[in-house]
């Protein structure tokens, strides 16, 4: 299976579950020092900003410590933001799968802002993806499709994922070790958030936590 071109359906043609952002001017982090944690939740307390959301299609909740994405449609992503406005990032999370098929997505995404964003992607069998979606167009950084990485952890371990968005640079880290690495100058600030959904079966059950949001 050609993993981009399935990706690129997907987004083209998308059921979507999102937040709506309101973003204000340049934010005060500039002023911290490098490490500052900008934001961060264990999801322990329904009320830090992310969706609470059940359809057909599936659930985005807080669910016993953690924040849980369940996508029961194919082809379907769902995403959710805390509803902040951030420039360079360091982002890091704990995921994994709770049930569904390996053949999923799992990630983060930043500087999302009207629908435009950069997205960094792993799924259950062991492939990750690094790209921008901006325009209703999606494109993956420094990679043509999605590919395997023997440091991302299969099935229902948990993997530990970061994303940094600094500058014109975005990285990608799976369990410490880097993945990919590219340059993009088109989207400066906006939210963060977190990603999960689904490529030709339904049913991908993801839980996020310890979720947190550093200056570079």
């Amino acid at each position: 299976m050609n993993r981009f071109f399935a990706f690129l359906s997907f987004l083209l043609a998308l059921t979507l579950a999102c937040t709506t952002t309101p973003l204000g001017s340049a934010s005060p982090e500039q002023s911290l020092p490098s490490g500052s944690i900008l934001f961060q939740d264990d999801f322990s307390r329904p009320i830090t900003g992310f969706d609470h959301f059940m359809t057909a299609e599936g659930i985005m909740d807080y669910d016993s410590g953690g924040y849980r994405i369940l996508v029961n449609a194919q082809q379907t992503n769902f995403w959710a933001t805390p509803r902040r406005n951030f420039a360079d990032v360091r982002m890091e999370v704990d995921t994994g799968k709770l049930g569904g098929p390996d053949e999923n997505r799992i990630g983060l995404l930043c500087r999302y802002s009207n629908n435009n964003y950069y997205f960094f992607l792993v799924t259950s069998d062991g492939y990750y993806g690094m790209g921008i979606f901006y325009n209703g167009q999606a494109a993956l950084l420094g990679q043509s499709e999605m590919q395997p990485n023997e440091n991302i952890k299969k099935g229902l371990a948990v993997n530990h994922l970061r994303a940094d968005c600094t500058g014109n640079t975005l990285t990608f880290y799976a369990n410490g070790f880097q993945v990919a690495s590219a340059q993009d100058a088109i989207l400066k600030s906006g939210d963060v958030g977190l990603l999960a959904g689904t490529f030709t079966q339904p049913g991908a059950d993801v839980v996020f936590d310890n979720f947190v949001v550093l200056k570079p």
